[in-house]
Parts: structure tokens; sequence; C-alpha cells
């Protein structure tokens, strides 16, 4: 069965700025479905900001395995409803892979229940992204570091919970660090935040990067487990009914008195 993919961008810069638009010609929605389409075992589709629900229908997210969120100038656009969707479809098991300045956006703010803000300045900075966890599944066919030659420099402190699991770390020519590659399990669903990808720089073309995103991919899509069961469930083993004959809200104001 294949793996489906979401890729939501914004779209905003590539209809704004024309270098960002000659740099990606198919907005970088497009490139980043360049890379995932060559995986046959992928079934991706993009969806963008102007469309309705901006192109994440309880449809469409019924049928995404992995979500891909790139996101800068626009969170506050994205409608309080759509946000708060794709935050319950990742508690009930999509995989959320957050790229770059999408550590803003409203779903993975919601998701991580912090500001999720950051140190940054756009300076043409050489980043060098070190793998400290090579045995991970992200980071699985990559050299010990990789290097962009020009990336927006993001430093700490990052304003997120401390990841489940941190698997890189970014190093900038102006001195910085910050924690670049953040794993993290929110209810049935995994999410994954990588920094690198601002507008301006080809960063993904890099051939590293676009093998991250296909490792990412594979990790947060959903496993085939047994849903567990919440709320009122009956015992395995026969005991005395205490709600015999009551109501579903009978059974609830008795829960609620035992509660006080």
């Amino acid at each position: 069965m294949k793996i489906r993919v979401t890729i939501w961008n914004e779209n905003v810069h590539e209809q704004r700025n024309p270098k960002i638009a000659e740099l990606y010609p198919k907005g970088i929605h497009g490139a980043i479905a360049d890379i995932l389409g060559d995986v046959e075992k992928y079934e991706v589709r993009t969806a963008t900001l102007d469309m309705p629900e901006h192109g994440l229908t309880d449809e469409v997210l019924d049928n995404t395995d992995v979500l891909i969120w790139w996101g800068h100038v626009a969170h506050a656009q994205v409608s309080d409803e759509v946000a708060e969707r794709v935050k319950l479809r990742v508690l009930d098991g999509m995989g959320l892979i957050v790229l770059h300045s999408g550590h803003l956006s409203k779903p993975f703010v919601k998701l991580m229940g912090t500001i999720c803000r950051s140190k940054w300045r756009e300076n043409n900075e050489k980043e060098r992204i070190w793998v400290i966890e090579p045995s991970h599944p992200i980071c699985s066919g990559l050299p010990e570091y990789i290097e962009l030659p020009q990336e927006e420099t993001y430093g700490e402190r990052f304003e997120v919970p401390a990841p489940d699991e941190l698997v890189f770390i970014s190093w900038f020519s102006g001195g910085e660090v910050f924690r670049s590659g953040c794993c993290y399990k929110r209810g049935l669903g995994k999410v994954f935040y990588f920094r690198p990808g601002h507008e301006a720089y080809p960063t993904f073309y890099n051939e590293n990067i676009a093998k991250i995103l296909v490792n990412a991919v594979n990790w947060a899509r959903p496993l085939d487990i047994t849903r567990p069961t919440l709320g009122h469930y009956e015992a395995l083993e026969k005991v005395e009914d205490i709600y015999a004959g009551m109501s579903d809200a009978e059974r609830k104001h008795e829960n609620l008195q035992n509660m006080v």
C-alpha cells in the first residue's frame, strides 16, 4: 500500500518575488513533490493557502498519511478551524513534517504548546548540519554532516519542548547553534521539525536534504496498530454493573459525582 503524502505550502513568496519564482518555478511545494514523486511507494498531492479550506479538507486529511508543512509570512491567514483539524489528525495518527519557519505555524504551535520562537537573521551564512543520531531512521544514508553554503540563520534559545529525539544540530558561520532536527510523539502521531529550507536559497535541490525528506516520510507514516479504546468500556471480567439500568446521561452524572 502506498504512503499518501500531502505537501502544504502557503505559496506566497513565489507569487510576490520574481527571484524566488525563478528559483522555485513550481513553488516550494512543487520542488518537494518532484523529490517525493520519484519514490514509487508514495502517492503525492499538494495543497496551498489560497485553495478552499487551504486545500486541507476533511476528505484530504482523511486520505493523508504524512503532511509536510512549509509556511512563513502567512501563518495568521491559516484558519483556526483548519489548524485544529490538522492537530486532531496528528493526534489520531497522521505524521507531520514541519519545515523551516513552519515552526511558527498554527498546527505546530498547537501541538507543542509553547511559543516556538527563536533568534534569527538572514545574512547568507553557511549552515553545517551535524548528524548526532546516525542510527535514527531519519539519518539513514547520510554523511557525518551536511553543509549548505547559504541559509537563513537560526539560533538558540528555541522555545519548544525538549524533543523526544534530537537527530540534527546546526552550526552557522556567525557562531550560532540550533536544534535543527526535532522528533516528537503526539497522541498516535509523529512530528518532525526540520530547520533548513529558506525560500531564497536552493536548499530543496540538495541531494542530502532530499534524502532527509524521504527518510522523514518513512519514519512519520502511521503504523499498523490496534487502536486504543477511549471512553466507557465494558469490563473484561465478570463484575457487578453498578450502572445497570442507567442511561448514558445518568452514567455521566454518576461519574461526575464520584469525582467530587
